[in-house]
């Protein structure tokens, strides 16, 4: 089996790194890889040494940016370079270079993705240790759990730099991929689910030197990029309740003169249920757009997708409509009980349409 280390490249990107890169590169080479390739994302000249003492002592590859171009880019680059000139390359697997990834982790990893040409490799860290910075505890569990609310994606680890990639999923769909900087690993995970691609996980051990301190992650600006593709979903979710709400309070003043609030249709309001109806119809106009387009990047062109839209639209305006007469009635205002109520209602409709209405059919 060791033919596979002939076969799977280690990518690892690096900017300014310390000499933890060049004993990285002194294992690997010792326990038989020689496809590696450095990515060089603009670094200081006084830590462009250390690239050059790999490559003059090991005969790597070396791919320099001129500035910093960030994580994402850095690894599309060593991915451009495999495709375009490596045709007997199998595979791809990233290390990070700040020594957090052992070499037992690293080889089974370019082992598995070598025997799995059609899976998408993650080497797991494993977040109960309390001795892992708090950063790196809090942002990865938060993280976690978001992406499988939003994107039905389980995977124990997101932000995992120990990544195994068959060469015909890079050329396919990560090459691709968009994003620059450390939301290109996010935008992985979601790429791989959005194409039917199985992710197999595998545990790895943990090691934070120095408290994680040489990490180039910034906790505010990365996870805005990471979170930004859940933003979207937000926003369109955001503007089309508001222009829901305006248009059932507007309503409410303009129908009231011609429907009385005692009229009634199987035992509650008419006039809400009149509100309801209008206002949801025109803000789901929008929100279908918007979701189809935007958020679920949607291409179809069949009636379907509106059927199904539609369908979840009516099932929606039912239960709010229900909830907002017969939920919460200690509230007196019915636009307050109809903001709780649809902000619940909008959390689950993302599931239903993520999972059903605008799902791929690849």
């Amino acid at each position: 089996m060791d033919n596979y280390k002939d076969k799977i490249a280690i990518i690892i990107p690096a900017l300014n790194p310390d000499d933890k890169m060049v004993t990285l590169y002194r294992e690997l080479t010792g326990a038989g890889f020689h496809q590696i390739i450095l990515v060089d994302d603009g670094s200081e000249i006084k830590n462009r040494k250390f690239f050059k003492e790999c490559r003059q002592f090991y005969d790597c590859t070396v791919i320099r940016h001129v500035i910093n171009f960030g994580k994402g880019t850095a690894l599309k680059s060593a991915f451009n370079h495999i495709l375009a000139n490596r045709p007997d390359i199998l595979g791809a697997v990233t290390v990070d270079c700040d020594g957090q990834h052992v070499l037992e982790d690293i080889d089974t990893c370019a082992r598995l993705t070598f025997e799995n040409q059609d899976k998408l490799i993650l080497g797991c860290r494993q977040f109960n240790d309390r001795e892992i910075p708090f950063r790196s505890r809090f942002g990865n569990k938060l993280t976690r759990q978001i992406i499988r609310l939003l994107c039905g994606i389980r995977v124990s680890d997101t932000q995992t730099g120990l990544r195994g990639l068959p060469t015909r999923l890079i050329s396919e769909y990560f090459a691709g991929t968009k994003g620059e900087r450390y939301e290109y690993e996010m935008n992985m995970l979601i790429e791989a689910k959005e194409h039917h691609i199985e992710i197999m996980e595998f545990p790895i051990r943990t090691i934070y030197l120095e408290n994680n301190e040489s990490s180039h992650f910034n906790p505010f600006l990365d996870s805005i990029r990471i979170y930004k593709v859940f933003l979207k979903f937000m926003l369109s979710s955001l503007s089309s309740f508001l222009i829901d709400i305006i248009l059932f309070y507007i309503l409410g003043y303009l129908l009231r003169p011609f429907i009385p609030d005692k009229v009634m249709i199987f035992g509650s309001s008419l006039l809400i249920l009149m509100r309801t109806v209008i206002s949801r119809l025109l803000s789901s106009l929008y929100n279908f757009f918007m979701n189809k387009n935007q958020v679920f990047k949607n291409n179809s062109k069949s009636m379907s997708v509106v059927v199904k839209y539609y369908t979840l639209c009516v099932v929606q305006l039912v239960c709010s409509w229900l909830l907002v007469n017969h939920l919460f009635t200690f509230i007196a205002y019915a636009t307050v009980r109809k903001c709780i109520i649809d902000t619940i209602l909008f959390a689950i409709s993302f599931i239903i349409q993520r999972e059903w209405v605008f799902k791929s059919s690849l």
